[in-house]
Parts: C-alpha cells; structure tokens; sequence
C-alpha cells in the first residue's frame, strides 16, 4: 500500500455535485492506492503511520492533537508512464481487492481514535484542499 499525504487546512471531496466527504482545520488528506500483494495487516500499519505521522504544525500528529484525516482511494498511485504515453494500472489492485483494504485502513484509523471523512470508492471525485506548507508526502509500507 502507498499513500500520499499532504497536511491540509481543511479539504472536501464532492461527487456529482454533493460533498461526501470533509474535513475543516488542521488534518491531513491522504489517497491511498493498493496493490495485489497488499493485507489487511498493511492496512492497518498504514493507518498507524498516518494517525502517528509528525507532519503538521509543531511537528505534530493527528494523534497529537486529534486532527481529522480525509481518506480517499486512488488507484492511480500504482500508475506506470515510464514508457509510452499511456500509463499502465497493471500494479494496482482491482476493485473487489482494493476497496475493502482501502476501507480497513479506514476502520483501523477509527479504531486507534481518528476522525475519519472518506470519498467515495470507485466514484468520479472532485478533491479540494489547502495543502498547507506546501507540504506532501509518500508513504509506502
């Protein structure tokens, strides 16, 4: 699993118009992207590296603080475009493999205590965020 993480000052995920997803204040907004070898016990190391991640203000956590975290999935990060101009999404996981990885690391968020907004698996989102810092970062476990 991979994600990549960027400290927000707030951010909202819209599909068709409606927001389905938001966090406002300081929080971090995380894509997640799956691969075929992927567990659920990735899963939830990946959900103890974004709760525990020292990354906003004051070199703090979301742990720290109780900040809020918007988890969306995102295939995409398993993109290849070394060759040609067409990337390949061979490396990530198919739906019916990612989306109920991507929603274990969602439960394991909320089971360490985080407030968690999601996206909407497999939808055609709109992201909005203001990336504070800039600051934006990989994640891989």
């Amino acid at each position: 699993m991979r994600a990549v993480v960027q400290r927000v000052d707030g951010a909202r995920v819209d599909v068709g118009g409606e927001t389905v997803g938001e966090i406002t204040g300081e929080g971090l907004c995380a894509l997640v992207g799956v691969t075929h070898e992927d567990t659920p016990e990735k899963a939830a190391q990946l959900a103890r590296k974004l709760w525990s991640v020292r990354i906003l203000e004051g070199e703090k956590s979301c742990s720290d603080i109780g900040a809020p975290l918007l988890v969306i999935s995102q295939f995409t990060l398993y993109g290849d475009a070394r060759k040609g101009r067409r990337p390949t999404w061979n490396a990530a996981a198919p739906g019916p493999v990612a989306e109920p990885l991507v929603d274990e690391v969602v439960a394991q968020l909320r089971a360490l205590g985080a407030t968690v907004a999601t996206g909407r698996f497999g939808a055609d989102m709109r992201v909005s965020l203001t990336n504070h810092g800039p600051f934006t970062l990989v994640i891989g476990v």
